[in-house]
């Protein structure tokens, strides 16, 4: 895991073109251009030093600049640094992430004819061999892992970026003077290169930020997972394809594979994958919870390790797999801590917890903000960002996660009704496909129990009512279900109420769909791989794999290893029928640990086994408690007393002059927010208003962004 930052000078058609031959190399700086511009890389860098603390490398021509902060974890040799080159000096390249079974890639690209000169062991040194035997796109197709990328071929003049197929690893860009390309690991690392900080309100007001290609920020785009971008300095052009999607089988094919097949389909896959992230020349542990999912990882961990004597990182594990977890106040009703012992204990493995209490959460806020560089839905993520200060305390660098799961095998609640949505044809013979009245009756009740409970975790009550949103995706109500968790148009100064009136997030969303997919979802895939392809590609990507993934993990410098997300396991699950992600299991009544919203199943939702194949595939790895238990999403506490530590930290965050210093929200909103959001009787959308606010004036002074104005307006994206 490392950081990127590049700048690119793009020449305009008519511009002078500079002349190549006199290029600056990577180790000789030789005027004072040179040297300024070695000076604010460095700064930018000192940005991202917590994603690669270990060594920097700086490479600078008349074209581009090329500089990187490594996290060592594979080949911890010099020669592992980066950038990299290829032996003719032309192909320069920087990597951030983890490419897996290096070590037969790199066997096969040595032996072949005109084999790739290699210099060290580093799984990123695979790049540059792989684009030169075949091109681009097409050497991201033998890429399995997580990563981000950018390549610049001086011979073609273009500069290739690339994210990983689920966008584990995050890549943003912008133009600057409209001749300056800049390329980065993390927003801040532009601000020593020339960009100033701006918000952009449209995606900060539709929800653009978490749904779509947009940021907070104007003018700042992310590289989509499974995209690759490519810029050609001479006339900076920029092209944005799609190198990899998920796909699904086509819902009227009839099921061939029997249940025991599928089952064992999946453990295999799943267990190479994991086997695949435990190579590593550094400490790996596992962030380990209450749930299946991380219980699960470590189950098999455990298993190849003492099974089969296959080594966790660069230790024998066998005395010492060590686990990580979070510890929430036990009264809170969100404490996973103790499922997660006794896991520890049935596997016979270490486990370390983090006391996560309410002064903890204070403590961290702010900071968490700065490393996500978004808004703070709830603070899920300030748990996950002091988690996160553990292992690298202990010395480890590396951790195995379990994201990913739930968005493959139906973990939330909100895929049983889009599940229930429509016949599952491919199992004729299964009980829902044979009683079309019970599915319907399963829909309706399901429905109305699912709007309840969101309204219990704060979100917005809006979005039930028929829009053109649901009929680009068949009808799926996954986009209302995500919607509501974005702030109301209500906290908002009276301007940009008035400019974005009757903007539907809804529909923010749906339109992030290509029109490829939504033909797709419309004619081929089922309700529920529709509803898994829309979560997957906003909340998952925007959300999930950035809060709770990247970006609080490498605050401290943390790389973490989602084998759920591997493509090839990917691509398995996805071609499985609806009806095994989602068993209906009527006579098995799961058990309910805790009182928090999400721990009482509905009445419909007692009736099915969430991620039923992957329970049947992990039985042999896991306690017969967790293969019981229903799925318990991570989750932090969402109530707090007034005059407590996170009530003192947001008004001290939240001060009239702070919110008035943004431009575009409405200080009674603030006022009427801090009346309701703390105490016996707080209103969670009250509290959630007040994190998206902290966060807002937070990012807006360690950026120094721009007070908005209703002079932005012509300047604004706006969803239609």
């Amino acid at each position: 895991m490392c950081g990127i930052a590049i700048s690119i000078t793009l020449h305009r058609a008519g511009s002078a073109q500079p002349n190549n031959e006199n290029k600056t190399k990577p180790e000789t700086i030789t005027n004072k251009a040179d040297h300024d511009l070695e000076s604010k890389l460095n700064k930018s860098l000192d940005l991202l030093a917590h994603r690669g603390p270990d060594a920097r490398g700086i490479w600078i021509s008349h074209d581009g600049t090329i500089a990187h902060t490594r996290l060592s974890i594979n080949d911890l040799t010099p020669q592992g640094n980066q950038p990299l080159h290829s032996p003719s000096n032309q192909i320069h390249a920087v990597i951030n992430g983890e490419i897996y079974d290096h070590d037969r890639l790199r066997s096969e690209l040595a032996q072949s004819d005109g084999g790739y000169p290699f210099h060290s062991t580093s799984d990123s040194e695979l790049v540059i061999a792989l684009y030169r035997r075949h091109g681009s796109p097409k050497f991201l197709d033998h890429l399995r892992g997580e990563f981000a990328l950018v390549l610049y071929d001086e011979t073609t003049g273009d500069v290739i970026a690339a994210r990983d197929r689920f966008g584990v690893k995050p890549l943003f860009w912008t133009v600057v003077d409209d001749k300056k390309l800049l390329l980065a690991s993390e927003v801040k690392a532009f601000l020593p290169l020339g960009w100033e900080a701006e918000w952009d309100l449209g995606a900060v007001v539709d929800g653009g930020w978490a749904n779509d290609h947009r940021t907070s920020f104007r003018g700042v785009t992310k590289v989509l997972p499974g995209c690759w971008m490519r810029v050609n300095r001479r006339d900076g052009e920029v092209v944005h394809e799609r190198y990899w999607d998920m796909e699904y089988r086509d819902k009227r094919e009839l099921e061939t594979r029997t249940v025991e097949e599928m089952v064992l389909g999946v453990r295999e896959r799943l267990t190479e994958a994991i086997r695949l992230r435990l190579r590593a020349d550094v400490p790996v542990g596992i962030y380990l919870s209450g749930g299946i999912d991380s219980s699960l990882v470590a189950g098999i961990v455990t298993h190849l390790v003492r099974q089969q004597g296959i080594k966790l990182g660069n230790q024998d594990a066998t005395g010492r797999i060590c686990c990580f977890t979070v510890q929430f106040p036990p009264e809170s009703g969100f404490d996973e801590s103790e499922i997660a012992q006794r896991t520890a204990d049935f596997l016979g493995v270490q486990i370390l917890k983090k006391k996560m209490d309410e002064a903890a959460m204070a403590e961290y806020f702010a900071d968490a903000v700065y490393h996500c560089e978004q808004p703070m839905i709830d603070l899920n993520a300030v748990g996950k960002f002091g988690l996160s200060t553990v292992p690298r305390e202990q010395g480890f660098k590396v951790v195995l996660t379990g994201e990913g799961s739930d968005e493959h095998f139906s973990g939330y609640p909100g895929f049983l009704v889009d599940f229930l949505r429509e016949n599952d044809h491919s199992l004729p013979e299964w009980p829902l496909s044979k009683d079309e009245t019970l599915r319907r009756s399963l829909h309706q009740t399901m429905t109305a129990e699912m709007a309840e409970r969101i309204s219990k975790a704060g979100c917005s009550s809006d979005g039930l009512d028929d829009c053109k949103a649901y009929e680009l995706v068949n009808g799926v109500g996954i986009p209302a279900y995500i919607a509501r968790w974005q702030i109301h148009l209500g906290v908002f100064a009276p301007w940009v109420k008035q400019r974005w009136a009757g903007v539907d997030p809804r529909l923010v969303i749906s339109n992030a769909m290509s029109p490829e997919v939504t033909a797709k979802m419309q004619e081929k895939w089922h309700s529920l791989h529709t509803s898994h392809y829309i979560w997957t590609k906003t909340m998952l990507a925007n959300i999930f794999l950035s809060t709770l993934g990247d970006r609080t993990e490498m605050a401290h410098s943390i790389e973490a290893r989602p084998p759920f997300l591997d493509h090839v396991l990917s691509d398995y699950v996805n071609s499985l029928p609806p009806s095994v992600k989602l068993g209906y299991v009527p006579v098995k009544q799961g058990t309910s640990n805790g009182d928090s919203w999400w721990q009482e199943p509905d009445t419909a939702r007692k009736a099915f086994s969430e991620k039923w194949i992957l329970r049947e595939a992990g039985k042999p790895f896991i306690t017969s408690e967790l293969y019981e238990r229903r799925k318990q999403p991570y989750l932090a506490p969402v109530r707090y007393p007034k005059d407590g530590p996170l009530h003192q930290k947001l008004r001290e965050i939240c001060t009239r002059d702070a919110v008035d210093k943004l431009g575009f929200l409405d200080y009674r909103a603030v006022e009427e927010a801090f009346e309701r959001g703390f105490g016996e009787n707080a209103d969670v959308p009250s509290l959630r208003t007040l994190l998206y606010i902290g966060s807002w004036v937070t990012l807006g002074q360690r950026f120094g962004v721009k007070t908005a104005s209703v002079n932005d307006l012509a300047c604004e994206s706006i969803s239609i």
